[in-house]
């Protein structure tokens, strides 16, 4: 069938793009320029190029229109609050003497200056940093990196759309400052905002902006009367500007629903929605409210945050549909392409048939413009295109990988009985103290220790052939020891081996899992300069053979305290990889929890006591409709339940979150049953113990001491002190001490030193206790 030509030629767009470069090279600038060896002057260059590198790469795949302004050294969202004035007044004397310092203070903190606090962005592993807002907050508007980045474009002849988070995405992601009350709502600082955004609109037009992009992905969520009012109010007052540019709305990662009237009803030019499975329903939605008469649409059909190939037939049949309901139809991607790696033409080791199914940023961007093309001038015009995207379709559906009876079988034979200890927590606790001999505020780490020079030399001279696997092995059993003498020495009460053979908590089990396949170049940011190479879960999931057991026995053989089996969740193998989008989540979490719980029952079988199996995706994955989040903490928890559930009630289980919002999810975590919760409290001040005790969890936790995602060495007071807020919402009895995460990313140094301070803290807190709970 031929798609209706549109009156006028469809284009092709991006909402933004992956910052790093191919090999990286922002990641490795900026974190030169921390130590030093890097001036600001070459950073600056380094970004430049990488921009102009971006800019090249879209237009020769036909992107009419580039997104400038999206680019950052660390967050967008840090860049919008230094864009509206909101500098924390802690920062505001290093932000004075030097921007760029006083910039990555406020990202990373300094020794004497704590960080903002960071979390999840909407569903996605990408983290922000929070802007903290008060009552007596002052904005001013500072456009000089959104006017440089769109000038920089314009000289080099690209057509550029600037792109800003939204004046509501903006102060909904917000919370209050220090000192604030905590019931203090960002969004009534609305009307203070909004002559801001005016002033940031009226520089971009005239430094000859066209279009300006303004993102509000909260309106996807659930949002109160209110809240849709002050949307409401937002676009009716900077759409009635006379001095800006054309503004285009953007909405991602799902459903607008009732959002959706109050921007078509705005006086805005554009709306960009989300049409992808994520975004199911806004095309009926969008038949319900008349279209956009007048409007332009930027319709996201490619996903932007998974890496599977686009279904051409099914996208033009959506955009066929858009056509009768806007004025004009360009097309784009669900999302800004930074949740996916940059591209699939990189990756040599993956089957060429299996890559063939694969789509990163630039194969994007590819699919992109052909379906702009398919749309303006009909399907004859992309005929070529649409028999190879049918036959790589087929060649998935029909591939060996995607289909194992024997997991299949196993699954379908999945029992209640197979999701529940033998015993409840109240008699499992006895068994496991008896069996453990802990004291009072045990205190642990959350699995990795510093991913030193060495560890990484040699893994790199084990693939260049320069050691053999024997020599590589004695490398990795001279750090267990050194790991294992360190935390003995410091006092710790439940040791780790450190993890110095693991590359990534998904990654390394991914390799060992059937069904997975790893990249050599797919890096998706984190955050800042963190950079993750999620695997793709491709196929029926199986474990072959054990997969930690030989090193945590090697570990535990080497002491006579405790260590920590660690392994990562199901949800979270799910949450950190590119999964596979042709069956239910649920029913591949079930094919991975069973591996695990394979890799458990051998854990305890070979003498370990105390086994953790993390999951700091259980909350980012949770949909962002209230109406959704049952059905998915359904097989969600049940996918853990049965990883964990075959082990004795001697057999202590942990689990871990980090940097996430969990009171919405107390329940879930209730529901995993795990003896034992560590979860990120360093940063929010213990808010999440105060959130655990509200719900009467009655399971022992450990809300971390130790912010490990800054370079700051937290003294032994600032610890207990921690540890006392800790204690007014949690019993002696059921606290634990540990750091927020874990400690690849940091070196020797501070992590003697802050893990030797929080065991002095736990030590000086435990003598505090009366004598009858010491």
């Amino acid at each position: 069938m031929t798609a209706k030509p549109a009156a006028a030629a469809a284009r092709a767009t991006v909402y933004g793009y992956p910052r790093q470069g191919q090999n990286r090279e922002l990641k490795k600038a900026i974190e030169g320029y921390w130590k030093g060896r890097v001036d600001a002057d070459t950073l600056r260059q380094t970004a430049a190029e990488l921009r102009r590198g971006t800019w090249q790469q879209l237009a020769e795949a036909g992107v009419h229109e580039v997104p400038t302004g999206d680019f950052s050294y660390y967050d967008h969202v840090l860049d919008t609050s230094v864009m509206v004035g909101a500098v924390p007044e802690r920062h505001r004397d290093a932000v004075a003497a030097d921007a760029l310092d006083g910039y990555f203070a406020m990202a990373r903190g300094t020794q004497d200056v704590a960080p903002l606090e960071m979390t999840k962005w909407f569903d996605t592993n990408y983290h922000y940093l929070v802007p903290e807002l008060g009552p007596d907050t002052v904005f001013t508007a500072d456009s000089a990196k959104q006017v440089a980045e769109l000038k920089e474009a314009l000289a080099l002849g690209y057509t550029p759309r600037p792109v800003l988070v939204g004046p509501v995405t903006y102060l909904l992601l917000a919370k209050a400052a220090p000192g604030v009350a905590a019931d203090f709502e960002p969004l009534t600082l609305l009307d203070r905002l909004l002559p801001v955004y005016a002033e940031v609109l009226a520089d971009l037009r005239a430094a000859g902006a066209e279009w300006v992009q303004l993102d509000e992905p909260a309106l996807v969520q659930d949002r109160t009367p209110a809240e849709l009012n002050a949307a409401a109010r937002a676009y009716r007052e900077l759409g009635a500007l006379a001095d800006r540019s054309k503004l285009l709305v953007a909405s991602y990662f799902g459903r607008l629903g009732e959002a959706l009237p109050v921007l078509a009803k705005s006086p805005v030019e554009g709306l960009a929605l989300d049409f992808t499975e994520s975004g199911a329903g806004n095309l009926a939605d969008l038949a319900a409210a008349g279209g956009l008469p007048g409007k332009r649409l930027v319709a996201g059909v490619v996903n932007g945050r998974n890496i599977w190939i686009n279904d051409y037939e099914k996208s033009l049949a959506t955009l066929g549909t858009l056509l009768g309901l806007a004025d004009h139809v360009d097309v784009s991607a669900s999302c800004s392409l930074l949740h996916v790696p940059l591209d699939a033409g990189a990756e040599r080791d993956i089957d060429p048939q299996i890559a063939r199914w694969l789509a990163f940023a630039k194969q994007k961007t590819e699919e992109i413009t052909v379906l702009a093309r398919g749309l303006s001038a009909g399907t004859e015009a992309i005929t070529a295109e649409l028999a190879a995207n049918r036959a790589d379709l087929a060649s998935r559906a029909g591939a060996a990988l995607t289909h194992d009876p024997a997991v299949r079988a196993r699954t379908a034979a999945i029992t209640d009985a197979d999701g529940r200890r033998s015993q409840p927590y109240a008699e499992r606790t006895v068994a496991q103290r008896a069996h453990l001999g802990l004291p009072l505020l045990p205190t642990t780490t959350i699995g990795s220790f510093p991913q030193t020079t060495e560890l990484r030399t040699a893994r790199a001279d084990l693939r260049a052939g320069r050691i053999d696997e024997a020599g590589y092995e004695e490398r990795i059993k001279d750090e267990i020891r050194e790991v294992l003498s360190f935390q003995e020495k410091a006092g710790i009460d439940v040791l780790v081996h450190g993890e110095p053979e693991r590359n990534d908590m998904v990654q390394y089990f991914a390799e060992q899992l059937t069904g997975y396949l790893a990249t050599q170049h797919g890096w998706v940011q984190s955050y800042g300069t963190r950079y993750v190479r999620p695997p793709v879960l491709a196929g029926d999931i199986s474990r072959p053979e054990p997969m930690t057991v030989r090193w945590t026995a090697y570990a535990q053989s080497l002491t006579e305290r405790p260590v920590k089996g660690m392994l990562t969740g199901p949800v979270t193998m799910l949450a950190w990889s590119f999964v596979r989008d042709d069956q239910p989540l649920g029913e591949t979490a079930r094919q991975v929890a069973l591996a695990l719980r394979d890799e458990v029952n051998d854990l305890e079988a070979n003498g370990t006591s105390v086994i953790q199996v993390d999951e700091p995706a259980l909350r980012e994955t949770l949909p962002l409709r209230a109406a959704e989040h049952a059905a998915y903490l359904e097989w969600a928890t049940e996918s853990f339940r049965l990883a964990t559930a075959g082990v004795r009630p001697d057999t202590q289980i942990h689990t871990h979150m980090c940097y996430a919002e969990f009171g919405d999810i107390v329940q879930a975590i209730d529901d995993l049953d795990a003896d034992v919760i560590s979860l990120e409290a360093a940063r929010s001040h213990m808010q999440v113990a105060r959130e655990l005790a509200a719900h009467g969890y009655p399971r022992e936790a450990g809300p971390g001491v130790y912010d490990i995602h800054s370079p700051r060495i937290p003294s032994t007071e600032e610890a207990a002190a921690l540890l006392r807020k800790g204690l007014e919402a949690i019993p002696a009895e059921r606290l634990w001490v540990n750091p927020d995460c874990g400690l690849k990313t940091r070196g020797w140094p501070e992590t003697r030193t802050s893990l030797e301070n929080l065991v002095a803290a736990a030590r000086e807190i435990r003598a505090e206790l009366p004598t009858e709970a010491a």
